[in-house]
C-alpha cells in the first residue's frame, strides 16, 4: 500500500507536475480512496457519529463534518524551544468518517473557501450571506510580490497550489510562483506533515486574496530561529530586488508573511531589525493559545489574530464575526508600545499590544486547504479543514497586497502600514469591529467597541484605508 501511495504521489510532485494537470484531476479520486484506506482500517478516523437535528436527519449530507480538532506536532510548543525554535500555528479537523470524495465547496457544508473569505472581507464586492456554497466572485487583484517564509520542504507545493487554484477558479500563472531554498539545496521534510500543511495553507490563501502578485515560498532548512530569520532576509530581498541577495537599487515592494512563532524570550528585541527592510510589510501569526508570541510581538510586524465566523448550521449563511477564544493576544513582556498604538495606550499601557488586526482562524469555522502530504504518517487526505492564526497571517498579507495594488501605493514599512490601519480603525467602511466574545487566560479579555486585545482593530472590510 505504502509503495503504491508513494508512486501515485510522485505523479503530483514538483518535478512531474508540468503538463500533468489532467492526470492529476483524473487520479485524485482514486488517490483519496486508496490513501484513506489505512486510516479507515485502523479506525483512526471514526471518532464521533453524525448526529443532531436539521439537515443531517433530512438530507444525504449533514451540515457539518463532525470529528476532532487536531493540533499537529509542529504546532505543539515546547519550553525547551523558547528563543531557539518556532512552531506552526495550524490546526485541522479530522472528520469522523473521512472527507467526502468530491471537491469543495460541498453542498450543505459551510467551511470557508477563497470566494467566501474574499466576500467576508470585501476583497470582492460582497453579497448577502457570503455563503461558501453560493458565492462565486473570485479575487483577481494584487501586484508586486508576497513572500511566504516556512521551515522544511513541501515537495508538492507547486502542484497543490495549481490544483487548489483550478478548483476555485483562481487565476494561476506558474511563472508567478517560485520556491526558494534557504541554502540553495532542498531542505529536509517534516515527516509529521505539519510544516507541509502549513506551507500549503500559507501559499494558497495569500494567492487567493492577491492572485496577480508574484508569490515566493522561502523554505528554511529547519524551524530554528537562525534558519527562519535568515530566510526572512532572503524573502525581503526577493520582494524588493527579485533576487536572493540584497541589491544596490531595490525597486520592488510587497509583503512577507510568517505564520510561525514561539513564546517570548529575553533578547527578542535584537531580532527586530530583521523586519525593517524598506518597502516591505511583515505579517506574523499572533498564536493559537493565550499570551504573546514572537515575532508577532515585534513592533515591526503586523500581528494577526484569529476570529470565528459564525454561520447558520442549517443554511451556512453568515451570522456574525466574533472572537476566537484561543487566539494569541496580550501585552508583550519585552517590547515597548510603538508610536502607532499611542491612540490605544489606555488599553495597552506602556507595552506592545497584540494583535493588531484579525481574520478567520477558528478551525471549527476553518478554510479548505489542498495538501497531498500525509499528516503524522497516518492521516491521508487531499482536502483539509484548517484553522489557527496560521490562516490569518497569509490571508491578511494577501488582502493588504491587493489593497496596495488597487490604490497604487505600497507602504514604505510595517510601521507606516500600521499607522494607517490604526488611524482608520474607527472607519466602519474599512474595518469591522468585533464586539462579542472573550479571549486570553481565564477568558479575561473581552471584545469591545473599538480596539481590544482579542481582535485588535477588528477585521478588514474592503481594500480602502489600508
Amino acid at each position: 500500500m505504502q509503495s503504491y501511495l508513494s508512486a501515485l504521489r510522485s505523479l503530483f510532485s514538483r518535478g512531474s507536475c508540468k503538463g500533468a494537470a489532467a492526470l492529476k484531476a483524473a487520479a485524485v479520486a482514486a488517490f483519496t480512496l486508496i490513501a484513506l484506506a489505512p486510516a479507515l482500517a485502523q479506525g483512526v478516523i471514526a471518532h464521533e457519529p453524525v448526529s443532531g437535528p436539521g439537515p443531517a436527519a433530512t438530507s444525504k449530507k449533514p451540515a457539518h463534518l463532525p470529528g476532532i480538532v487536531v493540533i499537529p506536532a509542529s504546532s505543539q510548543a515546547k519550553e525547551a524551544d523558547r528563543g531557539l525554535r518556532a512552531h506552526t500555528n495550524v490546526r485541522y479537523i479530522l472528520p469522523a468518517s473521512g472527507n467526502p470524495l468530491e471537491a469543495p465547496p460541498y453542498g450543505g457544508y459551510a467551511y470557508e473557501t477563497p470566494t467566501s473569505i474574499a466576500c467576508l472581507y470585501g476583497v470582492v464586492t460582497p453579497v448577502a450571506n457570503c455563503n461558501p456554497n453560493t458565492v462565486t466572485a473570485v479575487p483577481n487583484g494584487g501586484g508586486q510580490s508576497i513572500a511566504i517564509v516556512d521551515a522544511y520542504d513541501d515537495p508538492e507545493a507547486p502542484a497543490d497550489l495549481a490544483y487548489f487554484s483550478a478548483q476555485f477558479g483562481l487565476p494561476f500563472n506558474p511563472s508567478k510562483f517560485q520556491v526558494i531554498y534557504q541554502s540553495g539545496t532542498e531542505p529536509p521534510f517534516d515527516y509529521s506533515g505539519g510544516w507541509e500543511l502549513e506551507e500549503s495553507l500559507d501559499i494558497e490563501y495569500a494567492h487567493a486574496m492577491a492572485p496577480d502578485a508574484m508569490l515566493y515560498l522561502v523554505e528554511a532548512n529547519s524551524n530554528s530561529y537562525s534558519d527562519l530569520f535568515a530566510s526572512v532576509q532572503i524573502a525581503s530581498n526577493l520582494v524588493t530586488c527579485g533576487t536572493v541577495a540584497t541589491c544596490t537599487t531595490p525597486k520592488g515592494k510587497g509583503e512577507v508573511s510568517m505564520s510561525w512563532g514561539g513564546g517570548e524570550f529575553s533578547g527578542e528585541t535584537s531580532y527586530d531589525t530583521y523586519f525593517t527592510t524598506p518597502n516591505v510589510v511583515y505579517f506574523a501569526s499572533a498564536g493559537d493559545s493565550p499570551g504573546v508570541i514572537y515575532p508577532s510581538a515585534s513592533p515591526n510586524v503586523v500581528s494577526v489574530g484569529g476570529t470565528t465566523v459564525s454561520r447558520s448550521p442549517v443554511t451556512g449563511n453568515f451570522i456574525k464575526q466574533i472572537t476566537w477564544d484561543d487566539t494569541g493576544s496580550g501585552l508583550s513582556f519585552y517590547e515597548s508600545i510603538p508610536s502607532y498604538q499611542s491612540g490605544v495606550s489606555s488599553i495597552v499601557g506602556s507595552a506592545r499590544g497584540t494583535p493588531d488586526i484579525s481574520s478567520d482562524a477558528n478551525p471549527i469555522t476553518g478554510v479548505w486547504v489542498y495538501d497531498t502530504f500525509p499528516q503524522d504518517g497516518v492521516y491521508y487526505s487531499t482536502w483539509w479543514i484548517v484553522g489557527g492564526t496560521s490562516a490569518s497571517a497569509p490571508t491578511l498579507a494577501g488582502i493588504i497586497n491587493a489593497a496596495a495594488a488597487k490604490s497604487g501605493t505600497y507602504a514604505a514599512s510595517t510601521k507606516a502600514e500600521l499607522t494607517t490601519i490604526y488611524a482608520n480603525r474607527a472607519n466602519a467602511s474599512d474595518f469591522g469591529d468585533i464586539t462579542y466574545g472573550a479571549c486570553y487566560y481565564y477568558q479575561g479579555y473581552f471584545a469591545a467597541t473599538g480596539y481590544d486585545l482579542c481582535s485588535g482593530v477588528g477585521y478588514p472590510k474592503g481594500l480602502a484605508g489600508k
